[in-house]
């Protein structure tokens, strides 16, 4: 019953809406760019090309995508971060903006745990999508301006452009890392006076650890094959692929080591 409002009618019909007009503008560019390139002399076949290697390159995101999707879609369905994500969302912002409007509204459990109250979910629809607005204003205004002053910096000083592009990545990375080696989960306490998880793997334990390390292994390991092999399809997929396999450790452990995977040591 309370779950109804996150994947009712109303819902389903703006993700369609949403989703054909996203379609619909891909589509009209495509076609205004491929009448262009042929009034400038592009032959056929180097359009066609063109338009299967972005294909190609456009799976990567999407798995990214899909995966956000299935990470959201406990506390708050399958529909808005449907939405989301068919717009201008990605999981390094999306995540942590649910997270904070779940935090503000005096909830527990982060993402791992569903929104039942309609006015957070909509506190929450708010937050995630002010913030993603905010740019689309301040890249025709100051982007320019910003292009110039990195542009000036790496003519200067390359390396040092370099080191800051490298700290922004690691910054980003340590951010998410944080939570899985640190974070602190629910817990509450049974009759016996013994602590136990409220929603399993929300804090930092043995759940969060196997999914970094795993990642890490797997990232390494295709980075490897794609070295080896020099398989440049695979560079995009790297990422992506180790996601999913390292989802697909914590699964295991979920199942088959249940009481392994209930171990966190942040409460």
């Amino acid at each position: 019953m309370f779950q109804d409002f996150k994947s009712d009618g109303f819902m389903f019909m703006l993700a369609v809406g949403i989703v054909v007009f996203v379609i619909a503008q891909s589509l009209f560019f495509m076609i205004r760019a491929v009448k262009r390139g042929k009034e400038l002399g592009i032959t056929k076949d180097q359009i066609k090309n063109t338009i299967t290697s972005s294909a190609v390159f456009s799976i990567a995101p999407a798995i990214s995508i899909a995966i956000t999707v299935i990470v959201l879609s406990v506390a708050l369905g399958y529909v808005l971060p449907w939405i989301r994500l068919s717009v201008i969302g990605a999981i390094q912002y999306e995540v942590p903006a649910a997270e904070a409007a779940i935090e503000a509204a005096g909830l527990s459990g982060g993402i791992g745990r569903p929104v039942t109250d309609p006015k957070v979910f909509v506190a929450i629809t708010w937050v995630m999508t002010l913030g993603c607005l905010l740019p689309l204003f301040l890249i025709p205004i100051i982007l320019k301006k910003v292009q110039k002053s990195v542009s000036g910096a790496v003519n200067k000083n390359a390396k040092w452009a370099d080191l800051m592009s490298a700290a922004a990545f690691i910054g980003l990375i340590a951010a998410f890392l944080s939570r899985g080696i640190a974070g602190i989960g629910e817990v509450s306490v049974n009759e016996a006076g013994e602590k136990v998880n409220v929603v399993l793997g929300d804090g930092a334990g043995v759940l969060s650890i196997s999914a970094i390390i795993s990642s890490i292994i797997f990232m390494l390991i295709l980075t490897f094959i794609n070295k080896k092999l020099k398989a440049k399809w695979l560079e995009a997929l790297a990422m992506p692929l180790s996601m999913i396999l390292a989802m697909g450790v914590v699964v295991l452990i979920s199942s088959f080591a249940p009481d392994l995977a209930a171990i966190e040591w942040r409460y």
